[in-house]
């Protein structure tokens, strides 16, 4: 049986309060028991469509024939099942066909789905392309495009990367040129004629929905004809795949977008991921070349608009990383449960007529048992956090929801960055239980490991990440969002102090974060950034585990002893404070000292 339902039920009523959300006039509808039948609903179609789906979409690899890319008909069937529960308007008004469920109960409903078969649908992408429309289109655009999202009809993608310019953005050279004298006054917007070419593209081409929405980045060029350097003259167009017309209905014009190929991948194969042409020629729309795209927001803006949707995103994939450990926590623990191997080290363990004994009782294998638990509970605490400071800001009181959004900034580099790279050593160590098992495709542990080394690559990477946190969130508003994580964090400690179980975790929290405060301000000291980011990945790891350490402490506050589950989260907690904090020495050393090892490592030295 999943502990999952019961460590999701624990970690929303009893450690987040989940159900004082209903007091709120949003969410007024909404009871306890609402809550508990849409976390049924989906893990019910999650074991029931995804997680059979999963492992043929794996073996099963998307390929093109020529005019449409195939998937299996076991992917449609699960897209079919997730479309038909709502879940894509699950947090949108009623008007909409929504459910007005709060952004932490949705993404612990949606958590089911990752667990079982993360690699099928790509949801994600249509909801987070959907969302950054409502708040930044125009209401033509939402209508025409957004609320065709919400319902399946349509599916939506982000189209930033290119083959030259990877995460360099400001590198792009996509150009989106005005399309004729009527251009400006087109009821979906400014349209426009796109040329250019978009890598990495997932769910690019495939026949899930009616449509595929692209939001795309292009550059419009100056009076000269150039296009603008650098990230200012980047703007957002939306470019659907086939026209659409202003009742929401398709027109039955293919618009100039063309598939160049399919990136076949190490793991999450069931979402197609594709090079897309745009404006070559091979689909002439209304008598010309180019892609009719309409412009999202004002020019030069575009980063603004796709950042919404990145930074959503951004705490998906966390929790996205999060339920793939869990998978292979749960595989591991089953596994080493039934296995038998060795007996015990104690008196009569060399007696090779005794039974052996499951590999659960050696205290390696409890280990990274107990290793696994506290990165994939931990994570799973810190994306659900996350997705409750998301309801505050958008539904709180003013100074509440200002507080919340501030905190939240400071987060998400880590809600993304920890879980992707900790989340993926639980799949490793998953696989090391599991021994030369694991290492085969008898066992399901191999593919959670493949589908989750992506984490730390999309979205943006680890080094992005890294360089996010130092670079800009620490030092915003003269550190405000330090501050304020500073002092929630040393709240719990203050609460945690009193309790005999929990001091001695209090107070290696404190030096912890007192280390982490002298770190960043000696990176900083100088003024200099080539130095201070030199070292941002060590500050990253280091300052997510001290994010993660507050979370086990705060989760540890809000659970008792008196059961199984309350003590396992004692112990996983106990485990993260002695094995895992003290990590952060070696990593804050080289930030503390600006070490120049790999800023000053010459090319021809390698």
């Amino acid at each position: 049986m999943s502990a999952l339902r019961p460590t999701v039920d624990f970690l929303l009523h009893d450690w987040l309060g989940v159900d004082d959300l209903t007091q709120r006039p949003r969410f007024a509808d909404h009871s306890r028991d609402t809550f508990a039948a849409v976390l049924d609903t989906c893990e019910r179609i999650a074991q029931d469509k995804f997680a059979p789906a999963n492992r043929r979409a794996d073996v099963e690899e998307p390929r093109f024939d020529g005019e449409k890319v195939i998937l299996p008909e076991s992917t449609h069937e699960a897209s079919r099942a997730y479309v038909e529960s709502g879940m894509l308007a699950a947090a949108q008004d009623y008007d909409l066909g929504g459910m007005q469920l709060p952004c932490v109960v949705e993404m612990a409903a949606n958590s089911f789905f990752s667990k079982a078969g993360i690699g099928l649908g790509g949801h994600m992408l249509t909801s987070g392309n959907a969302n950054l429309l409502m708040a930044h289109g125009t209401e033509a655009q939402r209508r025409v495009f957004a609320h065709q999202e919400f319902t399946g009809r349509f599916f939506g993608t982000m189209c930033l990367s290119e083959p030259q310019a990877g995460s360099s953005l400001s590198d792009i050279l996509t150009r989106a040129e005005p399309d004729g004298a009527d251009s400006a006054s087109d009821a979906l917007g400014p349209r426009y004629r796109l040329r250019g070419n978009k890598m990495w593209i997932s769910n690019g081409e495939h026949e899930l929905a009616e449509n595929i929405v692209h939001l795309v980045l292009a550059k419009i060029p100056g009076p000269d004809g150039k296009l603008v350097p650098g990230a200012r003259g980047i703007s957002l167009f939306i470019v659907p795949k086939k026209l659409v017309g202003l009742d929401g209905e398709l027109t039955g014009e293919r618009n100039d977008v063309a598939l160049a190929g399919l990136n076949h991948k190490l793991g999450y194969r069931g979402i197609p991921n594709t090079l897309l042409n745009f404006g070559e020629g091979k689909f002439p729309v209304r008598g010309a070349a180019g892609a009719i795209g309409y412009l999202v927001g004002k020019p030069g803006e575009g980063l603004r608009g796709m950042f919404h949707m990145m930074n959503e995103a951004r705490i998906a994939v966390g929790l996205g990383a999060v339920m793939l450990g869990y998978a292979g926590y749960e595989a591991s623990l089953d596994y080493a449960r039934g296995r038998p191997q060795g007996r015990s080290i104690g008196p009569g363990g060399k007696d090779a007529s005794q039974p052996q004994i499951p590999i659960i009782r050696h205290a390696d294998v409890r280990r990274m048992l107990l290793a696994q638990k506290s990165y994939v509970e931990g994570g799973l605490a810190l994306a659900l956090y996350c997705a409750r400071l998301v309801d505050e800001q958008h539904t709180g009181e003013p100074d509440a929801a200002q507080e919340a959004a501030l905190l939240l900034e400071m987060l998400t580099p880590i809600a993304k960055s920890w879980p992707s790279e900790w989340c993926l050593e639980a799949n490793s160590l998953a696989i090391q239980v599991h021994g030369g098992y694991g290492y085969t495709r008898d066992y399901r542990v191999e593919q959670y490991w493949r589908d989750n080394r992506l984490n730390m690559i999309h979205e943006g990477t680890h080094g992005i990440q890294a360089l996010d946190l130092l670079g800009r969130k620490v030092v915003m508003q003269g550190g405000a969002g330090l501050l304020l994580l500073a002092k929630k964090v040393n709240a719990t400690i203050e609460r945690a102090m009193p309790d005999e179980a929990l001091h001695g975790h209090a107070t290696a929290l404190a030096a912890a974060l007192h280390k982490l405060g002298a770190a960043t301000k000696a990176a900083w000291a100088t003024g200099v950034p080539e130095e201070a980011l030199a070292n941002a990945v060590p500050y990253l790891q280091a300052f997510g585990h001290v994010v993660l350490a507050w979370m086990w402490l705060d989760v540890a506050l809000a659970s008792g002893t008196d059961s199984a589950a309350g003590q396992g989260r004692h112990a996983a907690c106990r485990f993260f404070f002695r094995h895992e904090l003290p990590r952060i020495e070696a990593w804050l050393a080289v930030v503390r000292e600006r070490d120049d090892t790999c800023l000053t490592m010459q090319d021809d030295w390698f």
